[in-house]
């Protein structure tokens, strides 16, 4: 299967540009030099449902289709994106010099009532999580043990890896992305999202393959935190392999849901959490 990166601007999966050039003064070895500066675009992306506000995220504004469709599924908003039936995305202001937007799902009427159970009510800075919640009970989710899955091997691992890095074409021109990759079980890049926020770039990745289930596994660029686990094990993904850390809650959270849990994931080396 080809790998897949969609770049259109304004179109379904892109809303946005991910970059912008700014002008900036480089200072070095005591000279100032004017130069072009490319950086991630980060923005206020409202997410509501039937009309009704849920969230509002700082993001980067592409592929936001995928990115509401993998928030509800998530959140456990939806399991299913037959649930969701419209998605509207509209320009909106932001009131930071540049446009936000008000990104609108038509979900099902049972999907409707889940948002009453789990509402997030403030607005939360880049991947920021569990933040906006509104009582630490609702940390905790109903998520279903999953079922055992193949393991990818250490050699695709060692591929998805070494394909990450030039896949990553926000990441290169402003430095400053986080990306999430859909792996075949033989290391091959099929998808990859990117986000200022790691949690957001998950959100798109998960949107993406719930409209293309395959078998494989994710591998993010950050760490491994609770939330990532949560949204992986809520879409029904068994494995989730990140580049760096994991945390205490993301590796209990990972043996009560049977997800496998990689971490450290470099050439020729990684940690199993299980």
């Amino acid at each position: 299967m080809p790998f897949l990166a969609e770049r259109q601007p304004f179109g379904e999966q892109d809303a946005g540009s991910g970059s912008l050039s700014v002008s900036r003064l480089l200072c070095e070895q005591g000279k100032e030099i004017e130069s072009l500066d490319a950086v991630i675009v980060e923005v206020p992306i409202a997410l509501s449902f039937n009309g009704i506000s849920y969230a509002v995220m700082m993001a980067t504004p592409s592929d936001l289709y995928d990115f509401i469709r993998g928030f509800a599924i998530g959140e456990g908003i939806v399991t299913s994106p037959r649930a969701i039936y419209d998605i509207d995305v509209t320009p909106a202001d932001s009131g930071i010099g540049m446009p936000g937007f008000d990104v609108n799902a038509t979900v099902s009427s049972e999907a409707a009532h889940k948002l009453k159970d789990r509402k997030r009510s403030m607005a939360g800075p880049s991947g920021c999580g569990l933040c906006g919640i509104e009582s630490i009970q609702t940390v905790s989710r109903d998520i279903s043990r999953l079922e055992s899955v193949a393991l990818p091997s250490q050699d695709a691992l060692d591929v998805g890896i070494g394909q990450m890095r030039t896949k990553q074409l926000l990441s290169q021109a402003t430095a400053g992305a986080h990306a999430a990759a859909w792996c075949g079980y033989d290391g091959d890049i099929v998808a990859l999202r990117e986000d200022v926020g790691r949690h957001n770039a998950l959100d798109k990745l998960i949107g993406w393959h719930s409209l293309h289930p395959t078998d494989g596994f994710v591998l993010v660029s950050s760490r491994a935190s609770f939330e990532m686990v949560a949204k992986a094990a809520s879409a029904g993904i068994g494995v989730l392999a990140a580049v760096s850390a994991p945390t205490s809650a993301a590796i209990t959270l990972a043996k009560q849901v049977n997800l496998t849990l990689i971490a450290f994931a470099s050439r020729g080396r990684h940690a199993r959490y299980c």
